[in-house]
């Protein structure tokens, strides 16, 4: 079973930038379509991004031309580069196959405030 593993959020001001990671294990995580899921406090989990095991990508419309997903299969690792943040980008972001299917990690906290 791959496991996930989320870094780097932090605290931001609007306009800022963070790069969130998301480390998997497993010699399988290059075969996966992976996503990007966010939560923010009171509302339900929702897709951020997706990006396939050759690399297309797809983005929710409020992030598009803000956020890049990427990936480095040698690595086993994912990326989302989030730049212009804004206050309603603020919420736990999470990694996970696309559809999600493995066991959620911990997630990594975003928060976009002045």
């Amino acid at each position: 079973q791959v496991q996930l593993v989320e870094s780097g959020g932090g605290l931001v001001q609007p306009g800022g930038s963070l790069r969130l990671s998301c480390a998997a294990s497993g010699s399988i995580f290059s075969s996966y379509a992976m996503g990007w899921y966010r939560q923010a406090p009171g509302k339900q989990r929702e897709l951020v991004a997706t990006i396939t095991s050759l690399g297309n990508t797809n983005y929710r419309d409020s992030v598009k031309g803000r956020f890049t997903i990427s990936r480095d299969n040698a690595k086993n690792t994912m990326y989302l580069q989030m730049n212009s943040l804004k206050p309603e980008d603020t919420a736990v972001y999470y990694c996970n196959a696309f559809p999600s299917r493995l066991t959620w990690g911990q997630g990594t906290q975003v928060t976009v405030s002045s």
